[in-house]
């Protein structure tokens, strides 16, 4: 049975949104700051702005548990954290125009909070509303949705920006979250899909503190819980160790940060989109389990690719088609593994298991850019370079794919449990 489209639409919009700010964190301020002469480790360090999507699990309950029926249960969280991204992106245009760069940081940090506070609700109301034979189109529209936030906060801004500024980039991205606000704003929050005959369902209610925690306690206490964690958190530990080099090292490598937007930013985000729509087809078709193996494999691939960029000879050639590559297998990736994450939850406190296995999923990426920065930093660090640190990326997405074995001998002992009691 096919999403239906209004639903589908919507839920893009909003992740699209929620893509906006990292875009322009993950593309256009690694180039900058670089180019301004930032150290490795410091880029590295970055990634405490994505902090709130490590921890949004502490407070998913909140958001699973109190809400507006007036309004919408996810609808009465997602309207206050998009007013609150709005807010912020124009704060952003007035501090990017006086070169404030540790405010600015401050206002991307917040940012990044609404957003991530703002995906825990429409996380909710995906797991909610989607049939089990809708998760491979429903987390299709969560990736693509998002990932093109990504290229317009990441690329086609950026690549504006060169007429309009910095300044026209946050206000464009504030005009953006208020069209999707506002369309919120006037959309009405369908009311979850049932799950079993009417005639058998109780009437819904929100669960209690105590029923939430002992129903998410039980779906991580499951045969196979332990495996499942280390599999969410490991799948993307090399990919990510490998992309946070990957654009200084183009820097350095005397690739301008217009090409870098071109290449990475737009066509690279380009090709992650398709690689997410074809993921989202081999989810609809095949084992969730299966799917994320081929894609985990094919991943590889790419990621040598930049081993040998590192090792031999730049072109423009094999930067574009190594970018592409890793960008497509990578964009399949994360769709059915989303998927796969959302196939394993207790719908009944979906927000927030989700959350927990998505924060489980970014603090498993989140060493990544610290210990790269700092193996590869030949000034504050080891010192080893781009290309040993590409060859450790790789070891790990290698290693990564012995965790399939113990998940298929787990595989319906957790899905059978959470969806029966």
């Amino acid at each position: 049975m096919r999403l239906p489209p209004p639903r589908l639409a919507l839920l893009c919009m909003l992740y699209f949104v929620q893509g906006l700010p990292f875009g322009f964190q993950a593309t256009a301020l690694p180039v900058y700051l670089r180019a301004q002469g930032a150290s490795l480790t410091t880029i590295g360090l970055l990634g405490a702005l994505w902090l709130p999507w490590a921890l949004k699990a502490l407070w998913a309950p909140l958001v699973d548990r109190y809400g507006s029926a007036r309004i919408g249960r996810r609808k009465s969280w997602i309207l206050p954290m998009q007013a609150g991204l709005v807010v912020t992106c124009a704060a952003a245009a007035v501090v990017a125009s006086r070169d404030a760069l540790l405010l600015l940081l401050a206002l991307i940090f917040l940012m990044n909070l609404f957003a991530a506070t703002q995906d825990i609700a429409v996380d909710g109301f995906a797991v909610d509303t989607l049939r089990p034979s809708e998760l491979g189109l429903g987390n299709t529209a969560q990736v693509v949705g998002y990932k093109l936030g990504m290229l317009t906060g990441g690329g086609l801004l950026v690549w504006a920006s060169a007429r309009i500024g910095w300044p026209g980039l946050f206000v464009a991205m504030a005009l953006l979250c208020l069209a999707a606000f506002i369309v919120m704003l006037f959309a009405q929050e369908v009311p979850p899909e049932p799950r079993a005959e009417p005639s058998a369902l109780p009437a819904r209610r929100e669960p209690g503190w105590r029923e939430l925690f002992q129903r998410l306690k039980a779906a991580l206490l499951l045969p196979g819980a332990g495996w499942l964690l280390l599999f969410i958190t490991t799948y993307k530990l090399g990919e990510s160790m490998s992309d946070v080099l990957f654009k200084p090292f183009l820097v350095d490598m005397g690739i301008t940060p217009a090409q870098i937007g071109l290449w990475v930013g737009t066509w690279g985000t380009g090709a992650s989109i398709m690689g997410s729509l074809a993921g989202g087809v081999l989810a609809s078709r095949m084992p969730l389990l299966g799917a994320v193996g081929l894609t985990a494999t094919l991943r590889v691939v790419p990621l040598v690719g930049r081993w040998l960029l590192a090792t031999g000879n730049v072109t423009d050639a094999g930067v574009i088609g190594v970018t592409m590559a890793e960008e497509f297998f990578g964009g399949a990736l994360t769709t059915v593994m989303f998927a796969f994450m959302m196939s394993r939850v207790d719908r009944r406190i979906g927000a927030t298991h989700y959350t927990l296995l998505a924060s489980l999923e970014v603090w498993g990426k989140a060493p990544a850019g610290p210990l790269a920065g700092w193996l590869a930093d030949a000034r504050h660090g080891l010192g080893l370079g781009y290309a040993h640190v590409f060859l450790l990326g790789i070891g790990l997405s290698v290693v990564f794919l012995a965790l399939l074995v113990p998940m298929r001998r787990q595989r319906h002992a957790p899905v059978t449990a959470l969806n029966t009691a």
